[in-house]
């Protein structure tokens, strides 16, 4: 009991002891320096140098002396190897002051730079060896010769000089004659080429990805071009994972970490962790004596490949002001043959529409860019003054190019029966179109920079059987920019057009409409377009919308929005006036994507406010 007593004693006077110092700020024990003498660049390297110096483990005759010894080896790599250093303790040893003369600095008598191999005719190394900044008679420092080295390294690795080595690199500094030689010679060897691609894993025909190839074989080994085959690999949408590695046959890859089981563990458990070394199997070592010297220089490219799965389920939920609560349910298959065709299935169901669409797609040569597209959709519509059941089937043909932009050429047929205004119709329209767009961003999931154009023309002839004839061509654009990081500023116009000599026989889906959360804030969503005898919306031949936005970052992810929107549908271009809303906003970015709350007031209405929300980016 009585020991138990005093081991109680003991620790509340351990407790009591070191209390004072637990209370301790990092600050109070850190090491503070001042030093006088040197030029910003070099008192910089000596502070990082001093940093991590703990003060309280040396006495003060130790403590001074290792200041002077770092402070020293910092000083070297800008060719100061006798400085003199007068270090001054404060009187708690938490300070010092270093006085430093850096003395004479150390110049290049000779450097002598050269390349053996075939890197002697390879732009890159010669590039790189001719932009060394440092030359004859120039102060030393170790910066830029410790840059060429790894440059040089680089290269080698990423130009497929797999043989390379530095057969001399030195360099002979003499503080007493404040000289240094450099020497460094880069023994290249021979460069390798790409040898012949395997495949494995793959449920794809090797044919299609052999045409995604960023190389051909006998050509020059670069390793931007297997980074790019990994990644058009992967862009395809085949694939769970891609690996494209070059075949090597290294040594380095034989070793092996531990000994195994039952192969002198005794000793491996004795020697201090730091000491220990790399153990080769047996079997390594029978592998190792297995290698000999390639013939040639061609290096295979192994390809290992996981399929994607093939059904894929995606549900969203979301809201807006302009259609209430929406569901939306997908259904892709990235692959349903060895050819690598997809087909994909979308169910998106609010109040005013509901929609079942499919696309069924088949890849070309670059299963990436080019393909043949079957589309095919059910659309049932109510809102405002529209009623519409409408069916749609299209065949096109689409290219990506490699400045983005993606253009498609289709044929579309589409049944609908509708009313528009009162007025009822049924109609079968067949018409060609031709469309390009393009979309850029950085961050998805909250751009801060970005665009977006599209461009399309239509046309329908009765002479083919279509139920109306028309000429429609619709263009909008969209940009992003950012001043600085907290100012964002977003703005847009989008246009329409129809030309034709009967209106009534067109589709609602063709005919153009305004206002809304994503057009004119301020009117509810799509309430802008001519109206009939009796008032109700007919829709319009021409839109005109445009759209500037102003955000402020306010706080971590949260921002401040004002805008101003103005626009109309139309039959007759230069409208008298074009509705216009305006507002300020919220912006919070959510992990799902930014959720926006507007409230805006339209001009032409003097006590009407409307409330807009929604959720995902602005394109």
């Amino acid at each position: 009991m009585g020991i138990k007593r005093r081991g109680r004693a003991v620790n509340r006077l351990a407790y009591i002891t070191l209390f004072p110092l637990l209370c301790l700020s990092p600050s109070a024990l850190a090491f503070d320096v001042t030093i006088n003498g040197v030029e910003d660049e070099v008192r910089g390297n000596i502070k990082a140098y001093l940093e991590n110096l703990e003060a309280g483990e040396y006495t003060p005759r130790r403590l001074e002396n290792e200041v002077k010894q770092r402070a020293a080896e910092a000083m070297r790599p800008y060719g100061y190897y006798e400085p003199s250093i007068n270090v001054s303790l404060g009187e708690e040893g938490s300070e010092a002051t270093l006085e430093i003369d850096p003395g004479p600095q150390v110049t290049i008598e000779i450097l002598a730079i050269q390349l053996e191999g075939d890197a002697r005719e390879d732009p890159p190394f010669i590039e790189a060896v001719d932009n060394f900044p440092l030359q004859e008679g120039d102060a030393l420092r170790h910066s830029p010769w410790d840059s060429l080295r790894n440059q040089l390294s680089g290269l080698a690795l990423e130009r497929g000089y797999f043989d390379s080595q530095f057969s001399d690199r030195r360099m002979e500094v003499r503080p007493y004659q404040q000289s240094a030689r450099l020497y460094m010679t880069f023994a290249s060897g021979s460069r390798y080429q790409f040898g012949d691609v395997a495949i494995n894993g793959s449920h794809i025909e090797p044919e299609r990805l052999q045409n995604l190839r960023t190389f051909v074989t006998g050509e020059p080994y670069r390793a931007e071009a297997i980074a790019q085959y990994n990644q058009r690999l992967a862009e395809t949408g085949w694939f769970r994972s891609v690996a494209v590695r070059p075949r090597l046959a290294s040594a380095r890859e034989l070793v092996v970490t531990s000994p195994p089981r039952g192969e002198g563990t005794w000793w491996q458990e004795a020697t201090p962790e730091r000491e220990r070394r790399a153990y080769v199997s047996r079997a390594a070592l029978q592998s190792v004596m297995s290698i000999s010297h390639r013939d040639d220089q061609l290096l295979p490219i192994d390809v290992n490949v996981e399929p994607a799965d093939r059904h894929q389920f995606e549900v969203g939920v979301g809201y807006a002001t302009d259609i209430g609560p929406r569901l939306q349910f997908g259904w892709q298959q990235p692959w349903i043959n060895r050819f690598g065709h997809s087909l994909n299935h979308d169910l998106y169901i609010s109040a005013p529409e509901q929609r079942f669409s499919g696309r069924y797609r088949l890849p070309l040569d670059d299963p990436r860019r080019d393909s043949y597209q079957l589309q095919y959709g059910l659309k049932n519509l109510d809102n405002n003054d529209t009623r519409s059941l409408e069916a749609t089937i299209e065949v096109a043909r689409r290219w990506q190019f490699d400045n983005d932009w993606v253009q498609s050429v289709y044929l579309r047929t589409t049944y609908d029966d509708f009313t528009q205004g009162g007025d009822a119709q049924k109609v079968l329209i067949y018409y060609p179109g031709v469309q390009w767009s393009r979309t850029r961003t950085r961050q998805q999931r909250f751009p801060t920079w970005g665009d977006r154009q599209q461009f399309s023309v239509e046309y329908s002839d009765t002479a083919w059987g279509s139920d109306a004839q028309f000429l429609r061509v619709t263009g909008d654009t969209e940009w992003i920019r950012m001043l600085g990081q907290n100012n964002r500023f977003i703005g847009g116009i989008s246009v329409g057009a129809i030309e034709t000599d009967d209106f009534d026989p067109v589709p609602p889906s063709l005919r153009f409409f305004a206002g809304g959360d994503n057009s004119v804030r301020g009117y509810s969503y799509e309430s802008l377009s001519p109206r009939n005898d009796e008032g109700r919306l007919r829709g319009g031949q021409q839109l005109l919308a445009t759209s500037v936005e102003y955000q402020r970052r306010v706080t971590g992810n949260w921002w401040g929005a004002t805008f101003v929107d103005s626009g109309d549908a139309f039959d007759n271009w230069g409208p008298n006036d074009l509705k216009t809303g305006a507002g300020l906003g919220v912006r919070w970015v959510s992990p799902v994507g930014p959720i926006r709350l507007d409230v805006a007031h339209p001009f032409d209405h003097e006590d009407a406010w409307r409330l807009h929300f929604s959720i995902g980016p602005e394109f």
